[in-house]
């Protein structure tokens, strides 16, 4: 060996590289099963529950009505996680197919703002839109494009301060369609956009709010498969932008 100092470091430094790699994904596969199984096991025992109060037959309608609606609640939290299990699946294992088409990002922004509308009344918030007069046209998947702009809402309205307004600005810059999206938050403090956009990561590790810690990720990687990019912060204010390419 000509120099056997390089090569030991060498040799030992894949070694950690491969141990630190192996790690990591180690970590992830654990924090997947708690979380999912608690994620699970929580609307699930709900569901028991509140099935085996629906036979009884002592109950008035009001009674039924209302178990009736927990039911629904909780087995729309089962079917949220397994469709952002199955979202974050087929992109890892590249299947999540893409079909880009020219569109106007105004009208993508408009349409989810409005369904998602609904969401940020039910979380005491106030949608403030700034859209520019043109309408500035990205390529981009429909599919994609509203399953990326949800994730990014319903992040806010799990962890936004409520009775405050949520800034949401279209515009351009240097030949980029800009998404800017900024609320007020309190347990988003001085975390990296890294961290944030970490599947599995909860900003709020008391489990106080809903969600599975993978829609960041999942928006991270929508935005990155239409040729665009994705970028957030945080330190009391929550910041989430969106870049993509204007298309003439």
């Amino acid at each position: 060996i000509a120099n056997p100092l390089l090569f030991y470091t060498n040799v030992c430094g894949n070694v950690s590289e491969d141990y630190d790699r192996s790690n990591l994904d180690s970590q992830l596969k654990t924090e997947l099963l708690t979380n999912v199984s608690h994620d699970i096991k929580t609307p699930l025992t709900s569901i028991s529950s509140f099935a085996e109060l629906l036979e009884r037959e002592d109950l008035t309608e009001a009674q039924r009505r209302e178990y009736a609606g927990v039911l629904k609640r909780h087995t729309q939290k089962l079917s949220d996680l397994v469709n952002e299990l199955i979202e974050a699946s087929q992109i890892t294992a590249g299947t999540w197919k893409i079909n880009l088409e020219k569109a106007s990002l105004n009208i993508a922004l408009t349409q989810a703002v409005e369904e998602f509308m609904y969401n940020f009344e039910q979380c005491g918030l106030l949608p403030r839109m700034s859209l520019p007069q043109k309408d500035l046209f990205v390529m981009c998947d429909g599919e994609s494009m509203w399953r990326l702009l949800s994730n990014i809402f319903s992040n806010v309205c799990k962890y936004a301060m409520h009775e405050t307004d949520v800034n949401i600005a279209l515009y351009e810059e240097s030949g980029k369609a800009v998404v800017k999206v900024t609320n007020l938050t309190e347990t988003m403090e001085d975390i990296d956009g890294d961290t944030l956009m970490g599947r599995f990561y909860r900003a709020d590790e008391s489990g106080h709010t809903e969600g599975h810690g993978l829609g960041l990720s999942i928006a991270k990687s929508l935005a990155e498969m239409q040729g665009g990019s994705f970028n957030v912060s945080s330190g009391g204010v929550f910041t989430a932008v969106l870049e993509f390419d204007i298309t003439k």
